[in-house]
């Protein structure tokens, strides 16, 4: 046991002596208490309302106390809850005898419950003046050491709460999070659109190329997978009749994990009957411009080092185009020459046996040295369509799908297309990813009959699209990576 563990645990034990203490009185985790104010209130309060020093005006406030500091007679607290932190002020001399011992064999992290008048310091600082004092929940690990604090990354992710009480910015991240979910509800609420949810569990997974997470249900003795997309089941909802249907729920997906992939991670998908891809595009740019507007309250966004300027339309350019902008050593010419786009890929580490149509190349070309540098708000279209299962196929060029990708600070954020409602033609794709499912794809599609009989009754004109909530979420709160804007990051 090294020296820091050691103090730890002899901290823990002295913990658990107060604990003690505290059961053979009978004042150990209590529920019988004043629920009192929010920290939050008492300050407006103390604004709005005369009740500076009147001793007749009491508020109670219960919280984690955060510092403590004990000099003889006098001695001030902080305490924290949920909406801020607000000082306490304790006089030994005015204190019943038995209440300041608690008080004084109280530590740092107990959740504690104070009662007193308001008054300010020399120093102008709003202060509770206590004239009762009590132990809720008594903490029996220290909290990280105060001037240091909770720095270690690894720590912070897997004991999330630990974070939580120590680092306020943590918290600033998570109301980001939450602000931007109710956001992007009330743009779709207020658009007409009427949240449905569908199964976490499917017998056949799809939706997506990626490989899924396999479980087993004993009853049925029968495999499941977890889902890696909703759209087959919300596209049925399509053909059952609705219009306009959104989802914000988790995806799963046994992939690697990076500064933008979690297995576990949050999507809202949306599909509107009568509409198109070009359709989706105008409405992202609308909602993100509005969330945007009400989460940040401005128009410029910044990231590590850039300002993203959200008033500007959004750029729109086709795959083909991006590439050439973004591969000086490539041109128009040579992304119709199979052969020498097989040489070139070469020269990228691109294996040309997964990637082998001119369309794969063009996409695998595109990953490698398109994506990165898309930093403003981006539409990137007219995607092969070898890479657009479910994608419809363009009017007048077959070989490229009504879809769209759009990016911001070289991520990926939503992906949407004109959908493919011609159950013949989806037979077909879903019987090429068979194909490359076993010349070993794992991540390829599975052949889903079901849908496929949906479709032949017949589903509108429909677009649909996915927004990557994490992936917004960083660009909304300047996080690096993924893992900052998950309350519970999957960890090794």
């Amino acid at each position: 046991m090294n020296k820091k563990t050691d103090e730890s645990h002899r901290l823990i034990l002295e913990r658990r002596k107060k604990l003690q203490k505290l059961k053979e009185s009978g004042n150990s985790y209590k529920n019988n208490f004043l629920k009192g104010y929010t920290i939050e209130s008492i300050i407006k309060k103390s604004i709005e309302n005369d009740v500076i020093d009147d001793k007749e005006k009491l508020f109670v406030v219960n919280g984690r106390m955060m510092t403590k500091r004990v000099m003889g007679k006098s001695s001030f607290a902080n305490l924290k809850d949920e909406t801020g932190s607000l000082q306490f002020y304790v006089d030994k001399t005015s204190l019943d005898k038995d209440i300041f011992q608690l008080f004084k064999e109280s530590d740092i992290g107990d959740i504690v419950h104070v009662e007193g008048y308001l008054f300010k310091t020399k120093t102008g600082e709003l202060t509770i003046y206590c004239s009762h004092f009590d132990i809720v929940t008594k903490s029996l690990r220290p909290l990280p050491e105060k001037y240091h604090g909770l720095t270690d990354q690894e720590i912070k992710y897997r004991k999330r709460y630990l974070d939580l009480i120590c680092n306020e910015e943590t918290k600033k991240t998570f109301d980001i999070r939450f602000k931007t979910m109710k956001s992007i509800r009330n743009f779709f609420d207020n658009h007409g659109y009427i949240e449905v949810e569908t199964p976490m569990m499917h017998k056949i997974p799809g939706g997506a190329t990626a490989r899924p997470f396999v479980t087993h249900h004993n009853t049925l003795d029968m495999n499941l997978y977890m889902r890696i997309a909703p759209e087959l089941f919300l596209k049925r909802l399509i053909v059952g009749g609705f219009s306009k249907i959104y989802e914000i729920n988790r995806n799963f997906r046994n992939e690697g994990v990076s500064s933008k992939h979690n297995p576990e991670f949050t999507m809202i998908e949306f599909y509107q009957t009568y509409s198109n891809y070009i359709d989706m595009m105008n409405l992202t740019e609308e909602l993100l411009k509005k969330v945007v507007k009400e989460v940040k309250n401005s128009d410029i966004l910044k990231y590590q080092d850039y300002d993203i300027d959200f008033s500007k339309p959004f750029s729109r350019m086709t795959l083909s185009e991006s590439i050439l902008k973004f591969s000086k050593e490539l041109e128009e010419d040579h992304l119709l020459n199979e052969k020498y786009l097989k040489e070139y890929c070469k020269t990228k580490q691109i294996d040309t046996e997964i990637h082998q149509s001119l369309g794969e190349m063009h996409f695998a070309i595109f990953e490698k040295n398109v994506e990165a540098n898309l930093i403003n708000p981006t539409f990137i279209t007219e995607y092969p369509i070898e890479v657009s299962p479910l994608a419809r196929v363009n009017d007048d060029n077959p070989k490229i799908a009504d879809r769209f990708e759009f990016f911001i600070m070289g991520k990926e954020i939503a992906n949407g297309f004109s959908e493919l409602n011609d159950p013949d033609d989806q037979r077909l794709r879903f019987e090429k990813q068979v194909e490359l499912k076993d010349k070993g794809d794992k991540e390829a599609m599975y052949l889903d009959e079901d849908y496929i009989e949906a479709l032949e009754y017949g589903m509108p004109p429909t677009a649909g699209e996915g927004i990557g909530i994490d992936r917004l979420v960083m660009i909304l709160s300047d996080s690096p990576s993924i893992r900052d804007v998950l309350l519970f990051p999957l960890m090794r």
